[in-house]
C-alpha cells in the first residue's frame, strides 16, 4: 500500500483536499486488516489470562479508529464533494464495510472474552464511564445478535449490507433530484414579491448555466424565499409539487428503495427478537418503547391542538379579508406566503429587511464570542502559523479554525473544526455538523477534537464581501456550532462515548440550547450590526423580532410531530408493500398536523433522508427533536435567570453535560445539571401557549 494515500494516517491537519475515488478502496482494505488483527487479539488475551480492560473493552474501543477515520472522510467528501468517480468509490466498499461491522457484535469469541473481563475483580470494581462502556457493550452484544446461531448471524450481517447500499442509494438519489430540477423564469416581473437578493442569485444561477433571465431550484436559499413571497401562485405550486415529489420516479425512484429500506429494517428486528424496528432501536434510548414515544407525541400534540386550530382560524380570517372567499382554503403552496403577510402586518417584522443586520462574518464573530463567554474557550481562524501548518479543505468556500481553551494562565489547543456553508451541485442539502477525529484525554490515544458543519445558506452576492443570512440561517448556525460544541468539549476517556456519541433522543439538547442565544438581547448585541453602518440591531425591531418568533408556533411544532408520527407509524406496523400503500399511509398520517390539504401526489417520504438515508439516522427516532425541545426551553431557565451570558451557568454546562458525552445515562446528566428532571411546561410557555388545553386523562 503507497504510504501517500491520505487515508491511512490519522491526522488533526485532514488533508481533504489530497484525498482521490482511488484512495478509497486500499486504505478500507488496508485499515480493515489491521483492525481485524487487533479484534483477534482480544480473544487471544482472554485465552492466556490476560484480562485487563487495556486487553479486552479498551482495547475494542480503540481497534477500529482508523477505519472509522478513513471511512468518516470519504463519507464526508462524499457529501460535499462529490463525483461520479467518489460515488462509485464509496458505495463500493460498503459491502465489506457493512460485513466487518457487522461481524464484530456477532463474535461469540469477542462477546466471550468481554463477559469473562466482566466477571473478574477489576470488571466488577470499574466505575464511571468505563462501567458504561462494558455494560453498553455487552447489551450491544446481545441486542445486534451474537446470541444467534450461525444462520442468524448470516442472514444479520446479509441485511446490514443490504441497509448501507440501499440507504447509500437513498441519500444519492435525493441529491440527484434535487439537482434535476430547475425553472427558468425570463421575465424579471414573473417574480413580484420575491426580495431582491433572492432575484439577485437566481440570476446568478442562471449566468452559470449560461442562460438569460433567472433559475429557480429546490436548493433552500432559492426555494424557501419563492414559497414565501413569490405573488405568482402558479410559480409556487410548481416549485412545491416539483419539491414533494422528488425522486418519485425511476432511474432514482426512492419509494421502492423506502419498501425495500423498512422491510429489512422489520426483519433485522424480528431475526433479534423485536416485534419491530421501533422497539428494536428505542430499547436503549431515554423513551425506551414505541408506545412511550408514541404517548409523548400525542401527549405534546393534545396541549396545543387548540392553539394549532386558533392559529389556521386567524389565518383564514386574514386571507378572507385582504384576498376575499375565493382565496379560500388555502392550498399548501399558499400557507407561507399568506402567513409571512399576515406576520408582518402584526409584528412589522421583514426577515429579508433583517438580512443586513447578519452577515455572515459579523455573526460567526459573535457565535464564537458566545462561545467564549459561557465556556471559556477561543475560536480563532486556522492560519499557517498553527503547529500542524495550513487547513487543506476541499473547497475554497470552507472556512477553517482552531478552538483554544484558556483557563486565566495558559491556552490548550483542545481542536479544529471546518465550516462549509452555501449550496454546490456535489454537495447534499441541509445541514449537520460532523465529528472527524477524537481528543481522547489522558490516553495513549490523545490528539484534539475535529469535526465540520456544513449547511446550505445564502451565498454572498457577486462581488459581496460577506453572505447576509436570514434569522433562520443564523439560528441553524447556531443549531450546528452547540452540536459542534458537544464535540469539541469533549472530555471523555472512552472513544465510544465521546462528544455526540449519546442517545439519539439527548443529542439535540446542546444544538437546540445554543440556538436561544441567537435570540436573546444579550447574544444579539455580540453580532447582530448592519453590515455597512455598522449599526446595532435597533431596540424595537429585536423586540418585534422576538414577539415574532411564536408566531403560529403551534403549527411549526405540530409539522414536526407529523413526521414523528409518520416515522413511528411505518416503524411499529408490519411493513407496507406497495408504493401506493406507502404513499397513502404516509399522506393520511400527515395530513392532520398540516393546515391546508396535501395534495394527492405528496410524496414528501421519497425525500425523507432523516428516516431513510442511513441505516440507523432518525428512523423510529425522530421524535427526539421535539423530545429535545422541552429539555433544551427547560435547561435554558437557569441562563436565563442568570443573565443569558452567564460564566457560572455556562461551566456548570460544559462540565456537566458538554464534557461527559456519554459517560452517564442522559437522564442522570440532565438531573445533575438542572437539579430535577424535564417538564414541559417551559416549551409551552417559551411558544406563548401556556393556555393550550391539557391532554385528556
Amino acid at each position: 500500500m503507497s504510504p501517500e494515500n491520505p487515508l491511512l494516517t490519522v491526522t488533526t491537519n485532514i488533508p481533504f483536499d489530497a484525498v482521490l475515488p482511488e484512495h478509497i478502496a486500499p486504505a478500507v482494505a488496508t485499515l480493515r486488516a489491521s483492525a481485524q488483527e487487533a479484534l483477534d487479539a482480544i480473544p487471544r488475551a482472554h485465552a492466556e489470562g490476560r484480562l485487563t480492560y487495556d486487553a479486552t473493552l479498551g482495547a475494542l474501543d480503540a481497534a477500529t479508529s482508523g477505519l472509522d477515520f478513513a471511512l468518516g472522510v470519504a463519507a464526508h467528501l462524499e457529501s460535499t464533494a462529490s463525483t461520479p468517480a467518489l460515488r462509485d468509490a464509496y458505495a463500493a466498499v460498503q459491502e465489506e464495510v457493512a460485513v466487518f461491522y457487522s461481524g464484530i457484535a456477532l463474535s461469540a469469541p469477542l462477546y466471550g472474552a468481554l463477559a469473562a473481563y466482566a466477571a473478574t475483580d477489576e470488571g466488577r470494581a470499574l466505575t464511571g464511564g468505563r462501567r458504561r462502556l462494558l455494560d453498553k457493550t455487552l447489551l450491544d452484544f446481545v441486542k445486534n445478535g451474537v446470541n444467534l446461531d450461525a444462520a442468524g448471524k448470516k442472514r444479520l450481517a446479509e441485511l446490514d449490507v443490504e441497509l448501507a447500499q440501499m440507504t447509500l442509494l437513498y441519500s444519492q438519489n435525493t441529491v440527484d433530484a434535487t439537482n434535476a430540477f430547475s425553472h427558468h423564469v425570463a421575465d424579471r416581473e414573473a417574480l413580484g414579491g420575491v426580495p431582491e437578493g433572492t432575484v439577485a442569485a437566481a440570476a446568478e444561477a442562471a449566468k452559470q448555466r449560461g442562460l438569460e433571465g433567472y433559475l429557480l431550484t429546490l436548493h433552500a436559499p432559492l426555494y424557501v424565499p419563492i414559497m414565501t413571497y413569490a405573488d405568482d401562485r402558479a410559480l409556487r405550486e410548481r416549485l412545491y409539487r416539483a419539491n414533494v415529489t422528488r425522486a418519485t420516479t425511476a432511474p432514482g425512484d426512492n419509494l421502492e428503495l423506502a419498501l425495500t429500506i423498512l422491510r429489512l429494517r422489520e426483519e433485522k428486528a424480528k431475526l433479534l427478537g423485536f416485534p419491530n424496528f421501533a422497539e428494536l432501536v428505542l430499547s436503549d434510548r431515554m423513551a425506551k418503547t414505541g408506545e412511550k414515544a408514541q404517548a409523548f407525541v400525542d401527549d405534546l400534540r393534545a396541549r396545543i391542538a387548540p392553539a394549532f386550530a386558533r392559529e389556521n382560524a386567524e389565518l383564514d380570517a386574514f386571507v378572507r379579508e385582504i384576498a376575499g372567499e375565493a382565496a379560500l382554503p388555502l392550498a399548501p403552496w399558499d400557507v407561507a406566503y399568506f402567513a409571512e403577510k399576515l406576520r408582518r402586518k402584526r409584528y412589522e417584522v421583514d426577515d429579508e429587511a433583517l438580512r443586513p443586520y447578519f452577515p455572515l462574518d459579523r455573526v460567526s464573530e459573535g457565535l464564537f464570542r458566545i462561545a467564549e463567554e459561557l465556556y471559556g474557550v477561543r475560536v480563532v481562524p486556522w492560519t499557517a502559523d498553527e503547529p500542524d501548518g495550513p487547513p487543506r479543505p476541499w473547497n475554497d468556500d470552507v472556512l477553517s479554525y482552531v478552538v483554544r481553551d484558556h483557563d486565566g494562565t495558559r491556552e490548550t489547543r483542545l481542536g479544529a473544526f471546518y465550516m462549509d456553508l452555501f449550496p454546490r451541485a456535489d454537495k447534499r442539502d441541509g445541514a449537520w455538523m460532523g465529528g472527524m477525529l477524537d481528543r481522547l484525554p489522558g490516553t495513549p490515544h490523545e490528539r484534539e477534537n475535529v469535526a465540520v458543519i456544513v449547511g446550505n445558506m445564502t451565498p454572498p452576492a457577486p462581488g459581496a464581501r460577506t453572505a447576509l443570512l436570514t434569522h433562520r440561517e443564523v439560528e441553524t448556525l447556531f443549531h450546528e456550532f452547540g452540536h459542534l460544541l458537544h464535540h469539541v468539549l469533549s472530555a471523555v476517556r472512552e472513544r465510544a462515548l465521546a462528544g455526540t456519541r449519546v442517545l439519539s433522543d439527548f443529542v439535540e439538547l446542546p444544538s437546540m440550547l445554543t440556538e436561544n442565544f441567537a435570540w436573546e438581547k444579550e447574544g444579539l448585541d455580540l453580532f447582530a450590526r448592519h453590515v455597512e453602518s455598522g449599526a446595532g440591531l435597533p431596540e424595537d425591531m429585536r423586540l418585534r423580532m422576538k414577539a415574532a418568533r411564536t408566531f403560529r408556533a403551534a403549527n411549526m411544532l405540530l409539522r414536526q410531530l407529523g413526521f414523528s408520527t409518520v416515522d413511528l407509524l411505518l416503524h411499529r406496523t408490519p411493513a407496507v408493500t406497495s408504493k401506493a400503500e406507502l404513499l397513502r399511509l404516509a399522506r393520511e398520517a400527515f395530513q392532520p398536523f398540516s393546515p391546508a390539504a396535501l395534495p394527492d401526489d405528496y410524496a414528501m417520504i421519497a425525500s425523507f433522508a432523516h428516516l431513510f438515508g442511513s441505516p440507523y439516522g432518525y428512523a423510529a427516532g425522530y421524535y427526539s427533536y421535539q423530545w429535545a425541545e422541552v429539555l433544551d426551553a427547560d435547561a435554558f431557565t437557569p441562563f436565563k435567570d442568570a443573565g443569558v451570558l452567564s460564566r457560572e451557568v455556562g461551566a456548570a454546562f460544559r462540565a456537566k453535560v458538554l464534557a461527559r458525552g456519554d459517560e452517564a445515562p442522559p437522564e442522570e446528566l440532565y438531573r445533575d445539571f438542572l437539579g430535577r428532571d424535564p417538564t414541559v411546561d417551559a416549551l409551552v410557555a417559551r411558544m406563548g401557549l401556556s393556555g393550550a388545553a391539557p391532554p385528556a386523562a
